[in-house]
């Protein structure tokens, strides 16, 4: 999640408020503390118009 929000140059504050969650919560995703599932993923792929692939191993 780090590395996609870096993409898009913003802050964690502006990340957050972008995909309606708090600061402290995408801190504790960017920290592994807090797991995130697949709906966040395809809310930030929607949000900033990026594909994420799926691979099963």
């Amino acid at each position: 999640m780090k590395i996609i929000r870096e993409w898009t140059t913003l802050t964690q504050k502006e990340f957050a408020k972008r995909l309606g969650k708090s600061k402290r919560t995408i801190e504790q995703y960017e920290a592994g503390t807090v797991n995130y599932g697949i709906d966040i993923l395809k809310k930030i792929s929607k949000e900033f118009n990026i594909d994420i692939i799926f691979e099963k191993k």
